[in-house]
């Protein structure tokens, strides 16, 4: 398989269909798009239903970035209590919150007995639209 695929000049129209065009502007390749950081660069599939108002459900693959520092909003993978988690990240007056995406699950605070670790911010997701 090539590491590059081509990129079409046309835009795909989400609304009303366009007239296609046979143009091809250049090689795209995810990876250079995606990995910004090579090194601290890491690929995971997601399980689970937490994130699912982001967008985020279960087969999804999360490309995440070690070298950057979480900011609010941000999605982020964390090591809390022995155990991945993806959360969206948020910092304010009263402390650090892990925030889901999914009314059924309750948001997690950061206290001073729980260990948190961001273990990566989320800078791409990969969705396979055909199951």
């Amino acid at each position: 398989m090539a590491d590059k695929q081509p990129l079409m000049l046309t835009p795909i129209s989400a609304g009303f269909p366009s007239p296609a065009e046979d143009k091809v502007d250049v090689s795209l390749n995810l990876h250079n798009l995606m990995v910004k950081h090579p090194e601290a660069t890491f690929f995971m599939r997601v399980s689970g239903d937490s994130m699912e108002g982001a967008g985020i459900g279960t087969g999804d693959i999360a490309v995440v970035d070690r070298s950057l520092e979480p900011r609010n909003n941000q999605i982020v993978v964390a090591f809390i209590e022995n155990e991945f988690t993806l959360k969206r990240y948020k910092k304010d007056a009263q402390g650090v919150w892990l925030l889901p995406e999914n009314k059924k699950y309750q948001p997690i605070k950061i206290d001073g007995e729980t260990v948190l670790e961001v273990w990566g911010v989320v800078t791409y997701i990969v969705k396979e639209v055909v199951r």
